[in-house]
C-alpha cells in the first residue's frame, strides 16, 4: 500500500511539473523568430495601409536602407491681390490664419508650415499630408487669408520620406 501511495504521489508530482510550453508562457524558437521585428515587412504594411486610404507611396532604396516615400503637397502662400486691409483687419486675419494652420495640423492634414523671413512675393509655405491634390487645395483655400484675397496659393506635388523631419 505504501508503494502504491508513493507511486501515485510521484506520478502526481511528475505530471504537475510537466507543463506544456503554452501554459508556461515561454515561447519556443519558432515563436521567437516570428515575433522579431522586420523593418521591410513593416514598411510594406504601412505603404499598403496608406495606399488603401488613397495616398501615393513607394519604397526607395535597397535592403535595410529602404525608406517609405509618400507624396505630399507643398503650398506656397504668395502675396494676394487684396492687401488693402487696415492694421486691425490684417491682425484679425493673421490670428484666423494661424488658427486655421493649427487646426489643420491638429487634424493631421498639415505636416509643417511657416513664413519666409523676407518681404518677397512668397510669404510662407505649408506642407499638406492629404491623399490628393484636390483635398490639399480645398483645405488650403479654407485659410481666412486666402479667402480674403490677402494670400494666394501655388501648390506642387512633393515626395518625401515618411516620418522625415528637419535636422
Amino acid at each position: 500500500m505504501r508503494k502504491l501511495i508513493f507511486l501515485g504521489s510521484l506520478f502526481v508530482l511528475v505530471a504537475s511539473c510537466n507543463q506544456s510550453k503554452d501554459t508556461r508562457g515561454i515561447p519556443g524558437p519558432a515563436e521567437v523568430e516570428a515575433r522579431k521585428p522586420d523593418p521591410i515587412r513593416d514598411l510594406e504594411r504601412e505603404a499598403a495601409a496608406l495606399q488603401e486610404q488613397g495616398y501615393q507611396t513607394f519604397l526607395y532604396g535597397e535592403g535595410e536602407e529602404r525608406q517609405l516615400m509618400q507624396e505630399y503637397y507643398i503650398v506656397f502662400l504668395k502675396k494676394g491681390e487684396n492687401r488693402q486691409q487696415d492694421s486691425l483687419a490684417a491682425a484679425k486675419l493673421q490670428q484666423e490664419h494661424l488658427a486655421h494652420l493649427e487646426r489643420m495640423a491638429s487634424e493631421g492634414y498639415l505636416s509643417m508650415a511657416g513664413p519666409f523671413g523676407d518681404e518677397g512675393e512668397i510669404r510662407g509655405v505649408a506642407i499638406y499630408n492629404t491623399p490628393s491634390l484636390e483635398m490639399a487645395d480645398s483645405l488650403a483655400r479654407l485659410d481666412p487669408m486666402v479667402a480674403a484675397g490677402r494670400l494666394k496659393l501655388e501648390i506642387h506635388k512633393w515626395w518625401a520620406a515618411k516620418g522625415s523631419g528637419l535636422k
